[in-house]
C-alpha cells in the first residue's frame, strides 16, 4: 500500500486501539526512558505510550493523516512527528536507546537493509524491538498481509539478530477475534563492545 492508501484509511476511521501492543508494553515497560524512534508509527499509539513514560520519541510514518491523528491527542514536546518514508529516513549513528518497528512489512531485502541501519542508530546497549506478522500466519488464514514475500520469520530476521545480543527471536501466537495469529519477535540490544 502507498501513503495515499493509508491516508484514506486513517481519514475514514481510527485504525488501531489507543493502547500499545501487549508485547511492546511488556518488553518496554521497565526500560529506563531515553530517546526512541517508532518506525511506521501510524497513529502513534506506541510513540504516545512511550512519551507518557518519559521517553523522547520520533514517530515516523509516510501517512500524514495517521500522524495527524496522533498529534491531535498529544500536546507535549516529547514526540516529534515526522512524515517520511521509513526506508529513507535516518538517525545519527549511536543516537537512540530504542528502535521500535511494529507491524512494518516490506520486501525482505528492504527490511534487512532498514533493520541493519537501525542497529547502527542504537547506542551501545540500546534496544531493537521488531514485531510483525509471521510468514506462517498466511497458512492459518487469520488476517494480516497475505503476501509471504513481505512477512517476517525467525530465519528472515536471523541476519539482523546476528548483529545484536538477542534476548528473544521467536514466533509468537497472538489471539485475535478470528483465531490465533502468528507473529515474529526480535528483541535484542546493540553490544556494548563490538
Amino acid at each position: 500500500m502507498h501513503a495515499t492508501d493509508w491516508d484514506a484509511r486513517y481519514a475514514e476511521k481510527q485504525q488501531w486501539s489507543a493502547e500499545p501492543n501487549p508485547v511492546v508494553a511488556e518488553l518496554c515497560a521497565d526500560l529506563a526512558p531515553g530517546t526512541a524512534v517508532d518506525l511506521a508509527a501510524g497513529e502513534g499509539r506506541h510513540a504516545l505510550w512511550l512519551a507518557a513514560r518519559g521517553w523522547r520519541v520520533t514517530a515516523v510514518d509516510f501517512s500524514a493523516v495517521g500522524l495527524d491523528r496522533g498529534r491531535a491527542t498529544w500536546h507535549g514536546p516529547d514526540v516529534l512527528w515526522s512524515v517520511a518514508d521509513v526506508t529513507t529516513w535516518t538517525a545519527a549513528e549511536a543516537s537512540l536507546d530504542l528502535v521500535l518497528v511494529a507491524y512494518l512489512h516490506l520486501p525482505e531485502a528492504e527490511t534487512a537493509g532498514l533493520l541493519t541501519r537501525a542497529v547502527g542508530w542504537l547506542r551501545p546497549g540500546g534496544r531493537l524491538l521488531v514485531l510483525g506478522h509471521d510468514v506462517d500466519n498466511v497458512a492459518h488464514g487469520v488476517g494480516g498481509p497475505q503476501d509471504t514475500a513481505i512477512l517476517h520469520s525467525v530465519d528472515r530476521l536471523a541476519p539482523v539478530a546476528a548483529l545484536l545480543e538477542v534476548d528473544r527471536l521467536e514466533q509468537l501466537p497472538r489471539e485475535t477475534p478470528a483465531g490465533t495469529a502468528l507473529d515474529t519477535l526480535l528483541w535484542g540490544r546493540r553490544p556494548v563492545s563490538r
